[in-house]
């Protein structure tokens, strides 16, 4: 088996300098903390066009994570499913309720005529 001048190469292979990527832009990191006390550290590119967030989320916990050390942004508070009758009792009291049962089963039953 012969040895090949070319194996264990690519099509296009080859180094590759600043000439053919061109220059590489300049690049600035920020520090955000978030509620638990963890740093992240973004970089983003210094053309002086880039607008920093305000927040930022933690990579480790997940929390939003801001600009000020001392005081971090809360944690969104998640609400947990409602079912339909969750939404139900919002809206009626127990009073209506028992109204509204009563007229239905009366209707059911055939009295409401």
């Amino acid at each position: 088996m012969a040895g090949s001048a070319i194996r264990g190469s690519r099509v296009g292979a080859g180094p590759m300098g600043e000439a053919e990527r061109g220059e590489a832009i300049g690049r600035f990191r920020v520090s955000y903390w978030c509620a638990n006390g963890h740093e992240t550290r973004p970089s983003f590119a210094d053309d002086g066009t880039v607008q920093i967030p305000a927040e930022w989320d933690c990579p480790r916990c997940g929390y939003p994570a801001g600009l000020d050390q001392n005081k971090p942004p809360l944690p969104v508070k998640n609400e947990p499913y409602k079912t339909h009758l969750a939404y139900v009792k919002e809206r009626r009291s127990e009073v209506e309720a028992v109204k509204i049962l009563g007229d239905a089963l009366a209707k059911l039953r055939g009295e409401d005529e």
